[in-house]
């Protein structure tokens, strides 16, 4: 792993009129690593998604990819540097077919492809996630899993180097949940940093190098995943007092 972070974030802040939704966060990614990002419900996690995506600007604070910085970019520009993500409300393009899905991306990423190499590339990623033999469905008739699924390969035909995946493990029954787990395994052997949201605290354990807690729009705690979920702090956001 290089010493060296793909995503280094510092003191980022985005507030909501009178609400502090992130508060001076900081965290990094490496090329090849997953980092987990974890907290409570309404703790921050996706707005600090939205941030590092260009989806919402910051207050204050930096975002640098491979040393670049990218706080404030518009989000197609940052997707284009190396940026892709899920989202935790999955978003399709309902009237399109999965294939259609795909080839946008394919097609108007950083490594622009066209015509049959596109076609094939994107066939070749829907059998990656799952979806193979379905390219011509819609993407509105597919399930919320499968749509999920469908977002997964839109997102890596746009060939990241960083991923952020938004609880995109949520949901799954026990054998998707393994099979979604090796496929994030296998995406860090690639050499795809990833920052995962996510509650499913067997993926965490399975697939997290380190973890980052955030509760209340801070960062609590940060380390290695049994030591993280283990603290007292992160016992009490997420349980109360009288666990901690």
């Amino acid at each position: 792993m290089s010493a060296a972070p793909l995503l280094e974030v510092a003191g980022l802040t985005r507030s909501f009129g009178g609400l502090r939704a992130v508060d001076e966060v900081s965290l990094r990614v490496a090329a090849g690593e997953i980092v987990g990002l974890l907290g409570p419900n309404g703790s921050g996690k996706t707005t600090v998604l939205n941030l590092i995506s260009g989806a919402l600007r910051p207050d204050r604070g930096t975002v640098h990819l491979a040393g670049a910085p990218i706080q404030g970019l518009p989000a197609f520009r940052i997707a284009r540097k190396g940026v892709a993500r899920t989202f935790q409300l999955v978003r399709v393009l309902g009237s399109m077919s999965c294939r259609e899905n795909v080839l946008a991306a394919v097609a108007f990423g950083a490594h622009g492809q066209w015509g049959e190499g596109a076609r094939r590339a994107a066939d070749a990623l829907l059998d990656r996630v799952g979806l193979g033999g379905r390219g011509d469905a819609p993407g509105a008739d597919l399930t919320y899993i499968d749509q999920k699924r469908l977002e997964l390969a839109r997102a890596l035909a746009l060939r990241p180097a960083l991923l952020l995946l938004d609880e995109w493990l949520a949901g799954l029954n026990p054998a998707e949940l393994r099979v979604g787990i090796e496929l994030v395994r296998a995406l860090r052997a690639e050499g795809i940093g990833i920052l995962l949201v996510e509650h499913v605290m067997d993926a965490i354990r399975s697939l997290c190098d380190r973890c980052v807690v955030m509760n209340a729009g801070r960062v609590i705690a940060a380390g290695a995943p049994a030591a993280v979920l283990a603290d007292a702090e992160v016992v009490r956001a997420y349980l109360g007092d009288e666990h901690a």
